[in-house]
């Protein structure tokens, strides 16, 4: 995970963080960058569905006041909960501990970068919201304008 600054202000949306899922998996397609929608697979779920992968990208949250770089998510159509893959944020060298009803993830230079509690149903989750990609559409401005207004 890459650490970014931004001010950000969005809405918050639920991750469940999972120790059975081998990828990161969301269903929403528009939170990805640096998209590959040539990439397919499929994925066996906890319920014993199936469902394909329809392509793979980059994802950003925003937790704790720090943009987080999630690299390599899997886009699922249809998937209706957000997963984090527990092993793929360790092969990413963060140290995950789990003690006391609570979930701690470090980085090794920069610290602590996340912690959640226990939920009721024995879950770990976070709220974090998704910085959206955006395509910036520029156009000619007049430069004595532009430095004299």
């Amino acid at each position: 995970m890459a650490q970014h600054q931004n001010p950000v202000q969005a809405k918050d949306e639920v991750w469940f963080l999972d120790s059975g899922c081998s990828n990161h998996m969301v269903g929403s397609k528009e939170w990805l960058f640096n998209f590959d929608d040539s990439f397919r697979s499929s994925v066996k779920l906890g319920n014993d569905s199936k469902m394909h992968v329809m392509g793979r990208g980059n994802l950003k949250l925003l937790i704790g006041g720090i943009v987080q770089v999630i690299s390599d998510v899997h886009y699922l159509p249809g998937l209706s909960n957000n997963l984090l893959s527990i092993g793929q944020l360790q092969q990413k060298n963060l140290t995950i501990v789990f003690q006391k009803d609570s979930c701690k993830m470090f980085h090794e230079e920069k610290g602590l970068i996340m912690s959640t509690q226990m939920s009721s149903n024995r879950m770990y989750i976070i709220y974090a919201p998704v910085i959206v990609p955006m395509c910036l559409k520029t156009s000619s401005m007049n430069e004595t304008k532009l430095w004299h207004d």
